[in-house]
């Protein structure tokens, strides 16, 4: 695929990719350093407890909207000095402080980047990030309104949600131009009829194996003397889950760590926020076969 004249500009600027492995290592860091808690507050930040869902892009969606209102207020208090200057303060304090949680779990999904993929998120977050400054000196500048800086706030609040916009496109174009967070899964589908894939006697006990379905890369574990199988590439970012380590029903993605259980094809860790699908395995006159779930139908 040929890059847009956003990727070249963006390839052009080697300190990105630089300055986001620095990024990533601090927040790696933070999390890592609190141990237990702190994977589960990973977990939440992506997403993959309770919401089952990127939690980053609902979020963004509150202080982009309060910004917007908060311009909108302050340029129709300019035009008509009726209309009190402070639903557009109440406004961009709305947007800031929703915004910290947009940065958090940003900077979290950041972190599950590489490559050009890792510079184009680096560039999206030093534009939020700018952007919430401005916001920032924006507020504080509407404290000293009597002195006349009023109108100064407003030009800052205006730059900042054109900045904003900015930085919207980039993070659209990782998710839909470049593939960050989406189901790697979402077209995957599998035979509806059984398919053998292999002899009995090639599934151990507590080794996992992949094979093809229909065309479909599926991961067939034995546990306990029954058969069950996932999808094997990652819904995260497509990683090959029969290269990762099993530990009881859990695998574990070898790219990114994701973690999902092989009976259900439940996630039980990020960065992966969507479920695995599940295939139906059974033995047959001394052969394995695989379907798709029915449930998948």
């Amino acid at each position: 695929m040929a890059d847009s004249p956003v990727d070249r500009l963006i390839r052009a600027q080697g300190w990105l990719e630089a300055l986001g492995t620095l990024l990533q290592g601090a927040v790696g860091g933070v999390y890592g350093g609190l141990r237990g808690p702190g994977r589960l507050a990973k977990d939440l930040a992506h997403g993959s407890r309770l919401l089952g869902h990127p939690l980053h892009p609902a979020l963004t969606d509150v202080p982009l909207g309060a910004w917007f209102v908060a311009v909108v207020a302050d340029l129709v208090a300019l035009l008509d000095h009726a209309f009190p200057t402070q639903a557009g303060d109440l406004a961009l304090a709305v947007g800031l402080v929703t915004g910290l949680g947009a940065v958090i779990t940003g900077l979290t999904d950041h972190h599950e980047t590489y490559g050009h993929e890792l510079a184009v998120a680096t560039a999206h977050g030093v534009l939020m990030v700018l952007v919430m400054a401005l916001m920032f000196a924006s507020l504080l500048l509407r404290w000293f309104a009597g002195l006349g800086l009023h109108g100064l706030a407003v030009a800052l609040a205006v730059l900042g949600l054109l900045l904003a916009l900015g930085a919207a496109y980039l993070g659209g174009h990782l998710s839909f131009g470049l593939g960050t967070m989406v189901n790697r899964n979402a077209f995957t589908e599998g035979p509806e009829e059984y398919v053998t894939v292999g002899r009995a006697e090639d599934f151990v006990e507590g080794e996992p194996r992949a094979v093809l379905a229909g065309g479909v890369p599926v991961l067939v574990v034995r546990q306990g003397g029954r058969l069950f199988g996932i999808a094997d590439t990652c819904s995260h970012a497509g990683g090959p889950l029969h290269e990762g380590t099993l530990r009881g029903d859990v695998v574990t993605c070898p790219w990114h760590g994701s973690r999902f259980c092989v009976r259900d094809g439940s996630v039980r860790g990020g960065p992966a926020t969507f479920a695995q699908p599940v295939f139906e395995v059974r033995e047959h006159a001394g052969a394995v076969e695989v379907r798709r779930a029915r449930a998948l139908v």
